[in-house]
């Protein structure tokens, strides 16, 4: 396997990427219906400011996974560079292999040398895990909140210290 994994200009991506984000969508879309449309001039703009990061891997030079983060300093701990996952995914082929951990590691190493601190990965709430959650949300005084307000669990947030 020739595993190539690299940092790559969002502007050069979308033809190719195009087909991996309906992908992507179809299988963790929470609303289905909502229609996926990238804001391609935006993600664009934060690149040219430097605040985009895609991260690529590719078998035989064909695009199966990325990672792609917004790194910014945090709004509430301004000395901090921090990174936040916008989407990560790899072609179904490609998952009982080692390439999503080598595209999470390559992209955590390449963070670190740009001195984030933490960088932040988000995955789905599969229905069985909302079902497990469901008993502790409703002991969380926000939790029940949010859900007696009708708000959902949509995404899990775990966080990695880059800087220890």
């Amino acid at each position: 396997m020739s595993l190539e994994l690299s940092r790559e200009r969002s502007h050069d991506l979308w033809t190719e990427i195009r087909p991996l984000l309906i992908e992507h969508k179809g299988e963790i879309s929470f609303y289905p219906d909502i229609e996926l449309a990238p804001d391609i001039p935006a993600y664009e703009q934060a690149e040219d400011v430097g605040l985009l990061r895609c991260y690529v891997a590719r078998l035989h030079g064909q695009m199966v996974g990325y990672a792609i983060f917004f790194v910014k300093y945090n709004m509430h701990y301004s000395h901090s560079l921090q990174a936040v996952q916008d989407v990560l995914f790899v072609t179904k082929p490609h998952r009982h292999g080692r390439v999503g951990v080598q595209l999470i590691r390559y992209a955590t190493e390449q963070l670190r040398a740009e001195q984030v601190q933490v960088e932040y990965q988000h995955v789905k709430a599969t229905a069985q895990i909302r079902a497990a959650l469901a008993a502790l949300m409703a002991r969380s005084d926000v939790g029940a909140l949010m859900e007696k307000l009708g708000y959902e669990l949509i995404d899990l947030i775990y966080g990695k210290r880059l800087d220890r």
